[in-house]
């Protein structure tokens, strides 16, 4: 997986050249692959899954932005990486509406629809019909096509029969936590600590909260997709991508996600991770603790300078956020969170306020939305 300086497939070596790369080629091939999304989404015949689906493109158009960065570590492969990750994101956004703003608390229901996401990363798996514990069931192939471009991207990626076993676990972890945080309230908090307890036994530094925070990470995947891409990645670098991204690198990034929405989800009463934490003070020292984790762990990998940009940005995205300034618990976090604030941070911090100021976006949330 490492790669010679002038080689044009080389990871970019610092965040200036990241951010040309990204500018350049990766955002507007997004918004491409959106756009052609966007029309299929059009011409759901069932006006519900329409709607949400439309509403999943128009509103979290930065997941998939934030995601694709990956393929800026590859340019020549970025034709295979770009569908692929805007696609499976998609799909991801798309279902986290019909969950979490439906009256469904079908987990029947939730399970057959995320099975759609196992099979996006298992091209030989057959397509069945991902509604039939739902009123609404036309959407006009809208779904299918999803998962198909996810497979037949998958299918031109040399090592990705490496990396499947890690995908598949980290979609599995996934699915089954959009499952337990969208039924009935009083039923979460008992059906994710049941969840936990058939995993803890392998994460025994982490908490409960954590864990399921961890699994609402896509980041681990997009990084597999993108190692899959090189013809030496092998089993065991797969796993070591894993290792690293999960828990740690996933868990920063959704626990930063809950953080900034402490305020909104409170008022809304909805399920928020970080919550559980019993001070603003042990908020920031288990948060502080994921980031020196991935810091230290991405620092291990191939292309290491990349995976460390990615951790900064991840830091400097989501504590830049305006609703920061809103909360004084949160503030109090952040603070603590920037004492060791090296230069690659402060670029992204100013890079993410001028994106903001220009497009009006908010912060790059994965999984955000939450049904109270």
């Amino acid at each position: 997986m490492n790669r010679t300086k002038g080689n044009a497939g080389a990871a970019p070596q610092g965040p200036l050249s990241l951010m040309f790369r990204v500018y350049k080629y990766v955002l507007p091939e997004v918004s491409a692959q959106l756009d052609g999304w966007l029309s299929e989404a059009e011409k759901i015949p069932d006006p519900e899954l329409r709607r949400q689906a439309i509403a999943s493109i128009t509103d979290k158009r930065f997941h998939c932005q934030g995601g694709a960065v990956y393929a800026a570590a590859d340019l020549p492969n970025r034709h295979v990486l770009i569908p692929l990750i805007v696609a499976f994101q998609t799909i991801s956004d798309y279902l986290d509406n019909l969950c979490d703003r439906s009256t469904s608390y079908s987990r029947e229901d939730f399970r057959r629809l995320h099975l759609s996401m196992l099979h996006a990363v298992d091209p030989s798996a057959a397509l069945p019909d991902y509604y039939e514990f739902r009123t609404e069931t036309q959407d006009g192939g809208y779904l299918h096509k999803l998962v198909k471009t996810c497979q037949s991207c998958i299918c031109l990626l040399p090592s990705y029969s490496a990396a499947q076993p890690y995908v598949q676990e980290l979609v599995s972890l996934y699915a089954d936590l959009q499952v337990y945080k969208h039924i009935r309230v009083e039923e979460r908090e008992p059906e994710l600590q049941n969840w936990w307890n058939r995993h803890r036994s392998r994460y025994p530094d982490i908490h409960w909260n954590e864990f399921a925070a961890a699994s609402g990470s896509t980041l681990g995947v997009f990084m597999l997709f993108l190692a899959s891409a090189d013809k030496t990645m092998n089993e065991s670098m797969a796993e070591q991508i894993r290792s690293v991204y999960f828990p740690h690198v996933c868990g920063l990034h959704i626990l930063l996600d809950y953080l900034i929405d402490r305020e909104e989800d409170r008022i809304g009463g909805d399920l928020n991770f970080c919550e559980y934490y019993e001070s603003e003070s042990r908020a920031a020292e288990r948060i502080r603790w994921f980031a020196d984790n991935a810091r230290g762990g991405v620092s291990m990998l191939p292309d290491g300078r990349f995976h460390q940009m990615i951790v900064e940005g991840l830091l400097a995205l989501y504590l830049s956020d305006p609703k920061v300034k809103r909360q004084r618990d949160v503030s109090f976090i952040t603070k603590e969170l920037m004492r060791r604030s090296p230069w690659t941070r402060l670029f992204f911090w100013a890079n993410s306020v001028w994106i903001r100021r220009r497009q009006g976006i908010r912060g790059p949330q994965i999984q955000s939305t939450r049904k109270s």
